[in-house]
């Protein structure tokens, strides 16, 4: 094989290996520069895999996710400010942690 049929990239550093170890285009010094290539290309498709594994998780961090339930939580217990996702567990509450207050009004047509 001869080096004009070579990548430029590949002529390139087999020209300097010969030069440094002074020796004539073989196959074991090609092979030496291509593995080099093929890990370069591996490392790649690595690091692709993993930005796309990162870009598929984008947005199903815990911050995300507890902003999310937060936008849920729209009921808010007139007593002790704690907040509920929907009227059937609001009056669940509002039943066993304030037994003594008055039912809220909105909540007297809720069935629990």
């Amino acid at each position: 094989m001869t080096l004009n049929k070579l990548n430029p990239d590949f002529r390139t550093r087999v020209e300097m290996l010969r030069l440094e170890e002074g020796c004539r285009l073989t196959a074991d010094l090609l092979g030496r520069v291509m593995a080099r290539g093929q890990q370069k290309i591996q490392s790649q498709q690595k690091a692709n895999e993993k930005a796309a594994k990162a870009k598929k998780q984008q947005g199903h961090s815990a911050s995300e996710q507890k902003k999310a339930a937060m936008a849920a939580l729209v009921h808010v217990c007139a007593v002790c400010k704690s907040q509920m996702p929907d009227p059937k567990t609001y009056k669940q509450h509002f039943e066993n942690k304030h037994p003594k207050n008055p039912l809220p009004a909105d909540l007297q047509d809720v069935a629990a």
